[in-house]
């Protein structure tokens, strides 16, 4: 009787759309010179790790030995990369595109990585957490007293890919992707470790058009799929068909740090060129492409608002390239000398912006969160958002501030001055934002709600 052949998987489109022209001529060789029971992709990852680590080497002997940013512990002690496979502890894996940088998603990043660290530990567990864009070295964070550490991959994909896959193949229970567009290594990292738990994060612009066919795939075949608003939840159903039975609401959370800035005991001290008088303030990217946030609505209302209080003054704090474009719009409604733009800030001196304004505001059309809003509700302040998107998850409208329609600039006007003229009430509104954000937005309600979805997943 003729023995049954085995016929080998399909090769994983990650792989081709990283793999270097050598990659491809040794596919090609395991294809034609294989064994019945070879499969030519397992020799593809053979090969690409290969050649990852001889890069590596060549990069730690090449690159300086002292970093300020940059604890120089052993690789092989500290995230256990090289460990033989005969380790017997179960590994919960983070896959983040960056940690070390400013930015939303770089922040929600951090929380991630310092709760999955946590929870590995509270288990005893490992956790390896690998960052795409970060520059190859050992990273040693803190975050809220919660320690973690994590390798870069200096933007380098095949050995980011390949680094996951290694990762996986050492008894992995569980893998959490910080980006929806880390999925199709979250994909292949199954094909290696089928009975791997995936969860993989969304944002909210991320998803709300439809991704790639293979992108959406892997959203729709995780194991669960966080988002931090409904609205979030909806775009991910309805734009990326993803069931909902996988999407869970997990909130983002005020910043440990931010917090301790805005402490009693801190005094942040605001940058000198902020503006002294009675001030809105406005914290996101100036990019052409993200008009959406409504910060043009916000210059075009100031004419009114000037006639009756010309002390009246405006500040943008963020960077992007669609200054030039609002400062013309500035000068174009004769408020030029009202309208500020504050960019290349500390962390510490936009607390400080955040303290010192009287008003926040950020009139958006789609926001799929807002962490500015719970960093101005944390500073007491009352806020105005778009009442659309993520906004009316965290804003109150009339209690912790209003919601306005995008693109209404009689209406936010009208809001404004409603704060304006009457202080007392204005305080009181921030007092009860600052409250909110207490009970529903600190870090270890992130963190205790985290913690029981990963455990909900590792005993499933």
């Amino acid at each position: 009787m003729a023995s049954a052949r085995t016929t080998a998987p399909p090769i994983p489109p990650t792989f081709i759309s990283t793999a270097s022209p050598t990659s491809f001529r040794c596919l090609a060789l395991a294809k034609k010179k294989r064994a019945p029971n070879c499969c030519p992709w397992r020799m593809l990852i053979r090969h690409r790790w290969a050649a990852a680590t001889s890069a590596s080497q060549r990069l730690s002997q090449a690159r300086p030995k002292s970093s300020a940013n940059v604890q120089t512990l052993p690789l092989r002690q500290t995230l256990a990369f090289r460990q033989s496979p005969c380790q017997t502890r179960r590994v919960v894996i983070g896959l983040f595109p960056e940690l070390d940088a400013p930015g939303g998603v770089q922040r929600a990043g951090r929380h991630l990585a310092a709760v999955l660290t946590e929870f590995a530990s509270s288990r005893g567990m490992e956790c390896r957490l690998i960052s795409l864009n970060d520059s190859p070295e050992l990273h040693r964070m803190t975050l809220g007293g919660r320690e973690f550490v994590f390798t870069g991959c200096n933007r380098a994909k095949g050995r980011f890919t390949v680094t996951a896959i290694q990762a996986a193949r050492r008894k992995a229970k569980l893998v959490l992707a910080g980006h929806p567009n880390l999925g199709t290594v979250v994909q292949t990292m199954r094909l290696v470790a089928p009975k791997l738990k995936t969860i993989i994060c969304t944002h909210g612009i991320d998803v709300w058009e439809p991704l790639t066919v293979l992108r959406r795939r892997t959203l729709r075949h995780a194991n669960l799929v966080l988002t931090p608003s409904r609205d979030t939840a909806d775009h991910v159903a309805t734009e990326q068909g993803v069931s909902r039975g996988r999407i869970r609401v997990l909130p983002w959370a005020l910043d440990p740090q931010f917090e301790a800035l805005i402490s009693p005991g801190s005094h942040p001290i605001p940058p000198g060129d902020f503006p002294s008088g009675r001030v809105i303030l406005s914290v996101g990217r100036w990019v052409a492409a993200e008009r959406y946030k409504g910060m043009d609505t916000l210059i075009t209302a100031l004419p009114r608002l000037l006639t009756r209080w010309p002390e009246l003054q405006l500040v943008f704090v963020g960077t992007g390239d669609d200054r030039a474009w609002l400062e013309e719009l500035a000068d174009q409604n004769g408020v030029n000398r009202h309208v500020h733009f504050l960019s290349g800030l500390s962390y510490s001196e936009v607390a400080a912006c955040y303290s010192a304004c009287e008003i926040f505001a950020l009139p958006s059309r789609s926001e799929g969160f807002g962490l500015v809003y719970l960093e101005a509700m944390a500073c007491g302040k009352p806020v105005i958002g778009g009442a659309h998107g993520g906004a009316p998850e965290i804003i109150d409208d009339g209690v912790t501030g209003y919601l306005v329609p995008h693109g209404d600039g009689i209406q936010l006007a009208t809001s404004i001055e409603a704060l304006l003229k009457d202080p007392e009430h204005a305080k009181e509104m921030g007092a009860r934002g600052r409250q909110r954000v207490e009970y529903e937005f600190r870090f270890n309600v992130f963190a205790k709600t985290l913690k029981k979805i990963l455990r909900e997943q590792c005993e499933s």
